[in-house]
């Protein structure tokens, strides 16, 4: 815990990818918002939310990117993707077509976010809309896609405000552990931005 700390708070990017349609801004908006909004707004390019939550004695800013689903946007990945220390592959539980679309969103996020180690990057997998009745894709079906990626799967409802923060939680614990990973260990580029301000404060006496 201690070496965490010792650097400030840690900021770390989540991406949220999947189809259009499939929720990811509201259940984003649920989380940081508080509140759902039925009116849809197709997002152009990319938005960002962020907030700050307690991990085990580490205060940890999220920063959510909401990703474009379509693909005319996906050029905007390459930059977008570099640097996540998490990713939220989210799909509808009532659409068979954005669960099959998973794969290609991860393998599109593995090739643009050039993680240090792609067998090993978090990826946490949400189902959304769990509120409505016509299911086409059951919990046994995305658990099983989970094993197979290593990810963690959750599913919930921005709608009726479930599962939301619980989904949230894991990508920051699981975002965090890549941060300390990385970042503490390496003398990359990650830790020059992180650590500087810090210590030039400490030492510059003037």
């Amino acid at each position: 815990m201690g070496e965490g700390t010792a650097s400030g708070p840690v900021t770390l990017k989540v991406i949220l990818i999947g189809n259009s349609g499939v929720g990811k801004s509201s259940f984003m908006n649920r989380y940081v918002n508080h509140r759902f909004t039925n009116m849809y707004r197709a997002t152009i390019g990319t938005d960002f939310l962020s907030k700050t939550v307690n991990i085990d004695g580490d205060t940890v800013t999220l920063q959510m990117w909401d990703t474009a689903g379509t693909e005319r946007f996906q050029s905007l990945g390459t930059p977008l993707y570099r640097g996540a220390h998490c990713c939220m592959l989210v799909f509808d539980v009532t659409s068979k077509a954005t669960f099959s679309a998973l794969e290609v969103w991860r393998k599109e996020f593995l090739v643009q976010a050039e993680p240090q180690d792609p067998s090993d990057f978090p990826f946490v997998v949400l189902g959304n809309k769990s509120d409505l009745s016509n299911r086409e894709v059951s919990g046994r079906k995305a658990l099983q896609y989970c094993e197979e990626i290593r990810a963690d799967y959750f599913e919930g409802s921005a709608k009726e405000d479930v599962g939301v923060e619980k989904a949230f939680l894991r990508v920051a614990k699981s975002g965090l552990r890549q941060y300390k990973k990385h970042t503490l260990e390496n003398t990359g580029h990650f830790q020059i931005t992180c650590k500087q301000p810090t210590e030039t404060r400490d030492t510059c006496e003037c």
